[in-house]
């Protein structure tokens, strides 16, 4: 009995298989074509470092902070 389920089961599913693909498959859609996007040029190196400008700005506040 045991056996019997079993082959009817793969019966039912080689059945099903070949009933979705009676028509044949389908064509794959076009492919887009590959870009190919460039790097981005470096960007240019500055001569004071970051760190200068915002000491710089912060000494700036508090001097003008200060005068009034």
């Amino acid at each position: 009995m045991r056996f019997t389920k079993t082959l009817v089961a793969a019966a039912a599913i080689a059945v099903a298989g070949s009933a979705a693909s009676a028509g044949g498959l389908a064509p794959l859609p076009p492919q887009p074509p590959v870009q190919v996007i460039p790097p981005a040029p470096d960007a240019p190196v500055s001569s004071i470092p970051a760190g200068y400008i915002v000491l710089g700005l912060l000494a700036a506040l508090v001097a003008a902070s200060g005068s009034f």
